[in-house]
């Protein structure tokens, strides 16, 4: 089939509409991918302060950068759900939209009148996703969680940094980010559902739940062999080499994940004997002899820096790659070429730099640039025109 880019791009959720009542991350990272798959998600904030994130530094001309990052090719509206004038506002967003997503502690919403039984009743059409720390049930559902319990609960912290050291948080919000992506497939799934019922349905996601799922192997090792995973640093924990090794100028990660890979890493790397050494011709035994392979591989790499070593791991197809601080992250060519880092043209932070979409639709050709985030209940005119019918200067 040709991949040629469609001369009417058409987004894959074009026509989608999102009503995002979510603040911070969890639930404004399932709206962003969801917006960047062509939804159009309206946040309704509380006025006057908005999402929580706006307050969040680093900022640019008094513009949270942590609010723009995840809030482009999204619109906003400032509504008080307390206040009979608003929630009429609210309803008429919700008889016309897709999907609402929340991540407000369980029984808020019913506290509001807008829990999932109510809103399903009157409007049976309607998506409704909800992210929270613990979700819907179990002992610690009305409890609060951020990023930081649930990858303390979740085990992720326990694995995370190197054997002996003091705990160690990975390194961005996974916690909430693992939730969001959970939450944009739940939603994704309940679209497809209703093409066949015409019936929404209730996605419930729990930032704990979704740290206990991405836990690889460790809960099925842990409860065969008995033992208690740990950190390793670089290193894999079955899987050797499988690491971050010192050359003469840096670190390079060199990930030789059978025989055959190790092999043809021994020819890079000069060093035939490693490959036929009794201490390393299996995986496992060079995982059992781990230390002393990274000796034995350290004293090769400290003759010649990482790029030499790069250039002689990829041309014997050895997966390789330098550990790259983030501005180096954001020139390197593979990454420019994915348009993996976007400019955004902001009124008022002036030009900002975002992450791209990860989801590229072959024949469908990708924006260059996104909306930038709205400014706090920025789209009020055009969204009450549209939903309730009330122009500009009219009363609501």
């Amino acid at each position: 089939m040709s991949s040629t880019p469609l001369a009417a791009p058409t987004p894959l959720l074009s026509g989608i509409t999102i009503i995002d009542l979510s603040r911070v991350l969890a639930g404004p990272f399932a709206t962003m991918t969801l917006a960047n798959l062509g939804a159009r998600v309206i946040k309704v904030e509380i006025p006057g302060t908005g999402d929580d994130s706006r307050a969040f530094g680093p900022f640019a001309e008094g513009k949270s950068l942590y609010f723009s990052a995840i809030n482009c090719n999204k619109e906003s509206i400032a509504l008080n759900l307390k206040a009979e004038e608003d929630r009429a506002i609210f309803e008429k967003l919700l008889e016309k939209a897709d999907v609402l997503v929340e991540n407000y502690r369980p029984g808020t919403m019913e506290k509001l009148g807008y829990g999932w039984d109510t809103l399903h009743a009157r409007f049976p059409h309607l998506i409704y996703g909800a992210a929270s720390g613990f979700g819907d049930s179990g002992p610690y559902s009305k409890r609060a969680a951020y990023d930081m319990v649930v990858q303390g609960m979740g085990g992720i912290i326990s694995l995370t940094g190197y054997p002996g050291g003091k705990p160690t948080r990975v390194g961005i919000s996974i916690g909430d980010i693992a939730a969001g992506l959970y939450l944009s497939i739940g939603l994704n799934a309940a679209l497809f559902n209703r093409t066949r019922t015409g019936i929404g349905a209730k996605i419930d996601v729990a930032m704990l739940d979704c740290q206990v799922a991405i836990m690889e192997d460790a809960v099925t090792a842990c409860d065969k062999t008995g033992e208690v995973p740990g950190p390793h640093g670089t290193r894999h924990p079955s899987i050797a080499p499988f690491q971050a090794f010192k050359a003469s100028d840096a670190y390079v990660v060199i990930a030789a994940g059978n025989d055959h890979l190790f092999n043809l890493a021994a020819q890079a790397l000069e060093e035939p004997s490693l490959s036929t050494d009794p201490r390393f011709v299996t995986n496992d035994l060079r995982h059992q002899n781990v230390d002393a392979l990274q000796d034995e591989m350290e004293k090769v790499l400290a003759k010649q820096p990482v790029a030499h070593w790069l250039d002689a791991l990829n041309a014997k197809g050895v997966p390789c790659g330098p550990i790259n601080d983030i501005p180096h992250m954001m020139k390197d060519p593979q990454v420019a070429a994915r348009n993996m880092i976007v400019s955004v043209a902001d009124p008022v932070a002036g030009e900002i730099k975002v992450a791209g979409n990860p989801i590229k639709v072959v024949g469908l050709a990708e924006p260059k640039t996104f909306a930038p985030p709205p400014q706090l209940d920025g789209n009020r005119a055009e969204i009450l025109a549209e939903f309730v019918g009330v122009k500009t200067g009219e009363p609501a």
